[in-house]
């Protein structure tokens, strides 16, 4: 959520940053609201000096006809009091119910841009090799991915993995958690895959992408889209001492997607499913950090695909694709030689203190003890099935897949043989 006092305070910049990002602000809805809002608190706070006033005369009644009198005008006072709290709640309800359908600033070095197509590329790593076959044509010997069986138990876009090829998901889990937890310093966390309706408030879910998300019928639940959600909503009405911060998390989970609006995208193989699991890393910093732990975070899931070898290249998103809550999103995008193209498998992602606004997470400074929103980030690092499809296309030749030496010991295994 944006903060209403930096909107109406400088409406001409504000403005032009969402019009980047294709969001149409109306401003006289703000205003008017705004306005009215501070019109009811000046009655409030009138109404409040009143009913203080006619305490103290009540003291110094002497007389039960006084009494009686004082009674009835306090008793008039306190409907009044009660009609203007349930028309400033019903107020500021409008008002963060227009708040929350706004978007972040993109930053400043955000290209502009209408969608992917504007993207920009700024780092490239490994050697692209030429086309090969798709992982889903690999991995269909010996049924290592059974699509049909996924599909009588469930619904299109599941998978079944088994033998090899599950242990392999399961390694590169085990290796991902393994190397942000002892190399980089993240606290491991199991975290529930159900979570309520605030937790996806706050972290920029709802409501814009109610669509996408799997709910629980009759319970305010919902399926988990990513870890995030859950991470980032642990800290949610607290605040934290400056020398907690920055508070580094990550956590595997199973994430759910109903993927509206992307029917008939990406049906082959495991690329786009309902179902999918991540490595999610989450931060928790002071506001000064959050751009350099941006270019960190961002690293640390690089540094997953350099072990395992993986080609990839880093894109800085356009505001036409930056996701609604981000302020600056590097993509990762692995080569699949069996699509000839790179694809998306991760985003690392600054939401400065959109996040902590909508979640109330603040800090305490230790000199002046003045208490911030504090800044939230949050990047895949990786996810799992896109990493294990790019791993079997980048590592299939002659029947065999190779398994690259960092997870042998994961595995148990070097090879694959089909």
């Amino acid at each position: 959520m944006l903060d209403i006092d930096v909107i109406l305070n400088n409406s001409d910049s504000t403005i032009e940053k969402l019009n980047s990002r294709g969001f149409k602000l109306d401003l006289s809805i703000i205003k008017e609201l705004s306005l009215s809002r501070k019109e009811l608190i000046t009655t409030k706070e009138t109404l409040a000096a009143e009913k203080n006033i006619l305490t103290d005369n009540f003291k110094e009644t002497k007389t039960e006809t006084e009494r009686e009198s004082l009674k009835n005008k306090s008793k008039e006072i306190e409907s009044k009091i009660d009609k203007n709290k349930n028309s400033l709640t019903e107020l500021q309800k409008k008002l963060d119910d227009y708040l929350l359908t706004i978007p972040n600033f993109p930053d400043d070095d955000v290209p502009l841009g209408k969608d992917e197509n504007d993207n920009v590329i700024i780092k490239e790593w490994g050697t692209p090799s030429e086309a090969k076959s798709d992982h889903s044509e690999i991995l269909k010997k010996n049924n290592f991915l059974d699509f049909e069986s996924a599909a009588s138990i469930s619904r299109s876009r599941f998978v079944v993995m088994r033998d090899e090829i599950a242990k392999l998901h399961r390694s590169l889990i085990n290796f991902m958690l393994t190397t942000h937890t002892e190399k980089y310093d993240y606290h491991e966390y199991n975290i529930p895959y159900l979570v309520n309706d605030d937790s996806l408030l706050g972290t920029g879910q709802l409501p814009k992408f109610a669509a996408d998300l799997f709910k629980i019928e009759n319970e305010n639940l919902f399926l988990i889209p990513t870890a995030e959600v859950p991470l980032t909503s642990l800290y949610r009405d607290k605040i934290l001492s400056e020398s907690e911060l920055p508070l580094k998390l990550v956590a595997h989970s199973p994430c759910f997607r109903s993927e509206a609006g992307s029917y008939g995208k990406d049906t082959k193989g495991i690329i786009r499913h309902h179902q999918f699991e991540k490595v999610e890393l989450v931060q928790l910093v002071k506001p000064t950090e959050s751009m350099k732990v941006l270019e960190e975070l961002t690293l640390h899931s690089e540094s997953v695909l350099e072990m395992l070898e993986i080609p990839y290249r880093r894109v800085n998103l356009s505001t036409g694709d930056l996701g609604f809550s981000a302020s600056k999103t590097y993509d990762l995008e692995a080569w699949m030689p069996g699509q000839n193209k790179y694809r998306e498998i991760s985003s690392c992602s600054n939401f400065r203190d959109f996040q902590s606004r909508r979640l109330n997470i603040k800090y305490k400074e230790n000199s002046s003890k003045k208490k911030e929103f504090v800044h939230t980030l949050n990047g895949s690092g990786l996810a799992v099935g896109r990493t294990l499809a790019a791993l079997v296309e980048n590592n299939f030749e002659n029947n065999i897949i190779t398994i690259p030496e960092v997870l042998h010991k994961f595995t148990g295994f070097k090879t694959i043989k089909l």
